[in-house]
């Protein structure tokens, strides 16, 4: 039983607030790096955070009226893959930022198979980046306006470290060597009001502006997902009995696509918010305004996991040991009397700011909350949760390449090669217009240049060569395709594909 609480000391230097937990404020390289290509390439950044930071501001000027070969070819690159909506331009490349490693190579950290296909969209920016960073001496650059990052970061480290004392000695939790998990709050200016939330696995980040008032909300939010994502992760069993609330739930118009057909999702999102609110220490007054703001937004269960909350808070133990009792105690009968006349409010027009996993935000739609969510599970290797959102998109539109792509994918990690090729076939099928007939979807050449490669390896490992050899040329044909896919394809058409260490039925990225 956990009773001690952790009192995290303030560092005397450096810029993490807690590096023995896991737990940081930070500046990276990787991130300023890709803010000074968007920069030289024209996006319209939010620099109105840069009053305090002169040489950041002079800089932003001067990679504006950059020229040169590799300037030349970020800038078309940039052109090539800019979205109608600035701030889906500026997640893409944020997530891109998170998974690559420093300067000057910037070389993913995670196995391809693991990313989702919206960063596979604008992987050839790791070349175009290093080009570009070598191009703008950027390491230069970098020496000259540290300091002003490192006084940006100060900004946060007092508030940061008194998020997590609060929140820990609230859930009663020491803090520990962290064993690969981390919290890392980036802090980079230019990304002005626009808050970036990811997790991959054990990885947590958001990154931040420096707006006035800074998002200590967002935060704060951030760090209970790291905090208590793996509570309803490890009782899942029990919380799927609460299926028919979200039934309920479901017809909230605010509520988020991802969480309708995700009770253990749903679930976790509103034990955060009762956390949250219990934190907040409101007269009860205002408690109950926030509870009823909740309810009629469809998060429901706030309400009974907050009255657990304050049995919760009369005991000893930590909230680890007592959260099997907070979903003992919620009444499924009496839940279902409560909310049987209950009026949810209408929707908004902003969509509140979401959990993301390494991915684009959604769209709002139900199709793009799916692929979301089957991206991240993706991610997370959880191949029946990923088949499962893929196969709702499938199921409505049974040609939508990014579904197609992941339900080969998904196929690919759960050792199924017959189904991964069917799926990887059928997205190269859509892909090919047939004459007479209407409009299909707009397959990526990433997506189809790699459907390629895919079914080129699976013959590889089925002794077919012939028909992989065909499949690697049909890789190399294809116009817009990533430099790294041509590479791929090249090395399928010289020599056989051999997964080492891996079953036949398996095929793996090498």
């Amino acid at each position: 039983m956990i009773l001690a609480v952790a009192v995290l000391a303030a560092p005397s230097q450096g810029p993490s607030v807690a590096n023995y937990s896991g737990i940081s404020v930070e500046s990276s390289q990787s991130l300023f790096a890709t803010m000074c290509a968007l920069d030289a390439a024209g996006f319209e950044a939010d620099d109105s955070t840069l009053a305090e930071m002169p040489s950041r501001l002079r800089l932003r000027a001067d990679l504006l009226k950059m020229q040169g070969p590799a300037t030349d070819a970020l800038r078309k690159f940039y052109r090539e893959h800019q979205f109608t909506n600035a701030d889906e331009t500026l997640s893409r490349y944020v997530t891109f930022a998170l998974v690559v490693g420093p300067p000057p190579q910037f070389q993913f950290l995670y196995d391809r198979d693991l990313l989702p296909p919206d960063v596979l969209t604008i992987e050839d920016f790791q070349d175009i980046l290093s080009n570009f960073f070598r191009e703008a001496h950027l390491a230069d650059r970098w020496s000259q306006v540290e300091p002003e990052y490192e006084r940006a970061q100060s900004l946060y480290d007092a508030p940061v470290r008194k998020i997590v004392m609060a929140t820990n000695a609230y859930l009663r939790q020491v803090l520990e060597t962290s064993h690969g998990r981390t919290f890392t709050v980036y802090v980079e200016p230019l990304v002005g009001n626009h808050t970036n939330f990811r997790n991959y696995s054990d990885t947590y980040s958001i990154v931040i502006g420096t707006p006035n008032p800074l998002p200590l909300g967002d935060i704060q939010h951030a760090y209970l997902h790291f905090m208590l994502d793996r509570f309803p992760l490890q009782y899942q069993n029990n919380i799927e009995a609460m299926s028919p609330l979200l039934e309920i739930a479901g017809r909230a118009p605010r509520l988020p696509a991802d969480y309708r057909d995700d009770i253990v999702g749903f679930a976790d999102e509103c034990f955060i918010k009762a956390v949250e609110l219990r934190l907040r220490r409101l007269p009860p007054d205002q408690q109950e305004t926030v509870l009823a703001s909740d309810d009629r937004s469809g998060y429901i269960l706030v309400r009974p996991f907050l009255e657990g909350l304050l049995k919760y808070e009369k005991d000893v133990p930590a909230l680890q040991y007592y959260f099997p009792d907070l979903i003992a105690g919620i009444n499924l009968k009496e839940e279902q009397a409560r909310l049987q006349n209950i009026k949810f409010a209408a929707a908004e027009t902003t969509p509140p700011l979401k959990h993301g996993s390494f991915s684009s935000e959604s769209n709002g739609t139900d199709e793009g909350s799916l692929l979301t969510k089957g991206d991240r599970a993706i991610a997370l290797k959880q191949v029946a949760e990923a088949k499962g959102a893929f196969g709702q998109v499938l199921e409505k539109d049974p040609n939508q390449p990014r579904a197609l792509y992941g339900m080969a994918i998904a196929s690919v990690l759960d050792r199924d090669a017959d189904s991964a090729k069917r799926y990887f076939e059928k997205l190269i099928t859509a892909s090919t217009p047939v004459e007479g007939s209407q409009p299909g979807h707009t397959v990526d050449p990433a997506l189809l240049s790699w459907s390629h490669i895919y079914l080129g390896r699976i013959f590889d490992v089925e002794d077919d060569r012939e028909s992989a050899i065909r499949e690697y040329q049909a890789a190399l044909a294809v116009i817009g395709a990533p430099e790294s896919a041509r590479v791929a394809a090249q090395r399928g058409v010289e020599s056989a594909y051999q997964p080492p260490g891996q079953a036949a039925s398996r095929p793996q990225q090498p």
